[in-house]
Order: structure tokens, then sequence, then C-alpha cells
């Protein structure tokens, strides 16, 4: 499966930091961005996190809420968002079962050494539950950036 532009967003309910869950559902009537990551604390997803983290005034003026995805655990979810003050909600998809529902589960390449992991996406969620923006095979640089761009209405 895989999610795209102008879909209905593909509903979860899932576990988060705090021993909370979220559920698409409930986050009717705002925007969403649901950014997927491969791992907590590795140098990509961290500074991804931290700019998400540093813009968030940004993110709340445009309305929009924010939710990390891995498949890391809620414990070390919980270790992530206290060390770097992140404050938005980490969820915890260990079995992958919503990266599969977004397409963001693939086929991956390092070293020539072939392995299945998160494809690096963001999707943004209107008030209505359609995707109303999709970026895939995210590079870091400048990318919360772009989010906040489209999210704001620009």
């Amino acid at each position: 499966m895989s999610a795209e532009l102008g879909d209905k967003a593909p509903d979860f309910i899932l576990p988060t930091d705090g021993g909370g869950e979220v559920s698409l559902k409930k986050l009717k009537g705002r925007k969403v961005i649901l950014y997927f990551y491969p791992k907590d604390d590795t140098p990509g997803c961290t500074t991804e996190a931290c700019g998400f983290r540093d813009l968030m005034p940004d993110f709340s003026k445009a309305g929009a809420e924010i939710v990390g995805i891995s498949r890391d655990s809620v414990k070390r979810h919980d270790n992530f968002k206290a060390r770097y003050d992140l404050p938005f909600t980490l969820a915890s998809d260990e079995d992958g079962t919503v990266c599969e529902a977004y397409g963001v589960w693939v086929e991956k390449v390092n070293y020539g050494r072939k392995y299945m992991g998160i494809e690096r996406s963001t999707f943004l969620i209107d008030e209505t539950g359609r995707i109303a923006g999709v970026w895939r095979k995210v590079r870091v640089k400048g990318h919360v950036e772009a989010v906040l761009d489209v999210a704001a209405g620009g």
C-alpha cells in the first residue's frame, strides 16, 4: 500500500511517548504533520526532529500538530524526546503496520547490502483527513522549512 496526495489518510492508533496513544481520527479538524523517520538518536533523525522542535511555534501558528513515527519502542522515544526536549508526539509503530499503510517501509541498499527500513517521508494531512502534501525520500536539509511553508499555506 501507499498513501498518495488527495487520498484519505490511513487511520491508526499507536502508543506514544509518555505512555499515551495517538489516533488520526482524534486529530481530525486539525492539520497533522506525520513524519516517518528511521531511528531515534541517529544523526539525520536527530537533525530532523530538532528542526521540527525549533519551528514548533510556527507550526502551532499554522494550526498544525506534529507526530513523529518510527519503529522504535516507546521507551526509546521517551529517552529521545527527553534528550532533545522535543515538544511533539513520538509514536511507536513497532510492528510496522502504519509504515506499511503509508508505503514508507521499503527495501533500502547500504554499501551493497539490501535490507528493509523506513524511507524518511512526511505527510501533511488536512483538517478533513485527506493527504494535502507528500514528501518522500526526504533530505533533511531544508525539509522542515518546506513542510512549514506548505502547512502555513505558502
